[in-house]
């Protein structure tokens, strides 16, 4: 089996309790890894340790344990915790006084009698039966998917995780619309002979838990970083000067992507200082209507009605002018047009091995 199933918890390869923890959980590909900025400051010595820490599992999926007092717990342990009904194994992802922060933000209350327990550090056989469950999760997926055809449900089974002690398993679904999945569940509990819990997920979380290459050719960020998705409209293209294609600006997961996002304060900022583009700028040439905008060069294009197809860049500063005479009834002769010096940059290829030339392995002529 490959090493996809460890990854998605933190882990690079077979995890074991002899293993150092810096060398199996700290790596950079994991976007449940949490940089502790709080490690460096020493805590008051009267103050008494935040008994809570952040325990991670699969893909994005994080909650809050209770420790007893005086067991030692740091980041990278493998931890036995509680769970409903058993236990689960997860590994711990962040301790301190930083989970205080983290509960206060997710609104959690550290005094809740709802907050589980750690149990104990996981022993060899608790490792060993949870490295056994991650390997049966991707053939139960498989098998999981052909119960739901057979039962002729409108719904895609998408990932499988099991518990850590493989009496139960959490079965991640997208579907159109309702599902009645009461008849898959006795099948499922059947087959495996565990305890089943049906969870929907939408399209984007699907993404995010599978993961791909964007057209970028990176990996997508809903599964290295982006753990909150925030709703993308299209107004975000439509201030980028994007064209509206379904196809370019839609992901993997069929929705908007989530990078639209990335620069739209930057485009709303610089938009601000333009002039209205749906003014029509009067001439004595003729009537300009607004084509296109380049936000970052301050450059507005216009054509006359009477030749669209002819676009005449204009600057902001120009534009403003042109709309102020209009207010006092002066009408300019044209537009002044923008010259554009553009340089065309040539870029200079150096062969040094000759890898493209089509006679390399021709003889030599004398």
């Amino acid at each position: 089996m490959d090493n996809n199933g460890y990854l998605s918890r933190g882990c690079k390869g077979y995890p074991k309790p002899t293993h150092k923890k810096e060398a199996i959980f700290k790596h950079g590909c994991n976007k449940l890894d949490v940089y502790d900025w709080l490690q460096d400051i020493p805590s008051p010595k009267d103050l008494k340790g935040f008994d809570c820490i952040e325990v991670r599992f699969k893909n994005s999926r994080k909650d809050f344990f209770k420790f007893t007092p005086g067991t030692e717990v740091c980041i990278g342990d493998i931890v036995a915790v509680e769970a409903m009904p058993g236990h689960d194994i997860g590994i711990v992802s962040l301790t301190g006084d930083l989970v205080w922060f983290q509960m206060r933000k997710k609104k959690v209350n550290p005094a809740s009698s709802e907050i589980k327990k750690v149990y104990r550090k996981a022993k060899s056989s608790d490792i060993d039966k949870w490295v056994s469950a991650i390997e049966q999760e991707q053939p139960t997926m498989f098998k999981s998917r052909k119960i739901a055809l057979e039962l002729n449900l409108e719904m895609k089974i998408s990932d499988v995780e099991y518990q850590g002690d493989k009496t139960k398993a959490i079965f991640y679904y997208t579907a159109d619309a309702r599902v009645d999945f009461r008849e898959l569940i006795k099948r499922l509990a059947e087959e495996f002979m565990i305890r089943v819990e049906m969870r929907q997920i939408g399209a984007r979380q699907e993404s995010g838990r599978l993961g791909g290459i964007g057209a970028c050719g990176r990996e997508l960020c809903c599964s290295t970083w982006l753990t909150q998705f925030k709703s993308v409209s299209t107004n975000s293209a439509r201030l980028q000067q994007l064209s509206l294609n379904p196809q370019k600006l839609a992901g993997q997961c069929s929705k908007l992507k989530c990078c639209l996002n990335y620069e739209y304060d930057t485009y709303s900022d610089a938009v601000k200082d333009f002039p209205d583009s749906d003014k029509i700028l009067k001439t004595q040439a003729g009537d300009a209507i607004h084509q296109k905008t380049d936000i970052f060069r301050g450059i507005m294009w216009y054509s006359y009605t009477s030749s669209t197809e002819r676009f005449i860049p204009v600057s902001v500063e120009k534009v403003r002018e042109v709309i102020e005479k209009n207010k006092n009834n002066i009408i300019p002769e044209m537009l002044d047009e923008l010259i554009l010096h553009e340089e065309e940059k040539k870029i200079d290829f150096e062969n040094v091995v000759g890898q493209d030339d089509i006679t390399r392995f021709d003889s030599a002529k004398k």
